[in-house]
């Protein structure tokens, strides 16, 4: 089986390749040759991954109809969107967290970031910037995939979309620890561990975060098919 994930973050897909069990082909929208860019304009989890498997779909479909055989092969097209919500701070960023250091919170909105490591940076400054004093420091990270089906490669099914989730809860630490993941994790520490996401080796993340739990329920659908 062939499924293209569609994003473009390089850290999350070397994620969900590992987490995938074998007989399950991973394809990134580079592979395929999707470089538009998905405007985002849901305000739910569940909206984003809607928009971006939708794009990804139609885009495979067009390219069929036009004679590409190259993606015949395609078997459907999966997206996640994943937020962080603090309880403290009423489930906040939620569906803004990948660029939660740019919204303005009373205060003049921060200047626009390219590099990634410094988004990644930015946002985790506003993360503890927040919770400073704050007794509750109680979050979970919810990550919502949207599957959409091909079948013969060209014809979307019209039961084919669904949607599955995964949640971990924890809480944020007072400080930054670990080098490891990306965005958040090194300041998330996951229940039932006195480690950060930074922290924790890959194997162990892999194995009880948010994603892999939704993309355990997404492997337990497709299995029945």
């Amino acid at each position: 089986m062939a499924l293209v994930f569609a994003s473009n973050n390089a850290h999350k897909l070397e994620e969900v390749r590992r987490i995938m069990p074998e007989g399950i082909e991973v394809l990134s929208l580079r592979d395929i040759g999707f470089e538009a860019e998905i405007d985002e304009t849901g305000t739910t989890l569940e909206e984003n991954s809607k928009i971006k498997a939708e794009a990804v779909a139609a885009f495979i479909h067009d390219r069929l109809m036009n004679g590409d055989a190259a993606l015949n092969g395609v078997d459907g097209v999966f997206a996640d969107d994943t937020g962080l919500e603090i309880d403290a701070l009423g489930g906040k960023p939620g569906v803004y967290t990948a660029r939660w250091y740019l919204t303005n919170d009373g205060m003049s909105a921060a200047t626009p970031l390219n590099d990634e490591i410094m988004i990644f940076k930015a946002n985790r400054t506003k993360a503890l910037r927040e919770l400073k004093g704050k007794e509750d420091r109680s979050a979970q990270f919810r990550t919502v995939i949207t599957l959409i089906r091909l079948k013969d490669g060209a014809e979307r099914l019209q039961d084919a979309t669904l949607q599955v989730s995964g949640i971990v809860r924890g809480r944020i630490a007072e400080e930054e620890y670990g080098n490891g993941g990306f965005g958040y994790d090194p300041v998330f520490i996951p229940e039932g561990y006195d480690k950060t996401f930074g922290e924790l080796p890959a194997e162990i993340k892999n194995s009880i975060s948010h994603r892999s739990r939704a993309l355990a329920e997404l492997v337990k659908i497709l299995a029945k098919k």
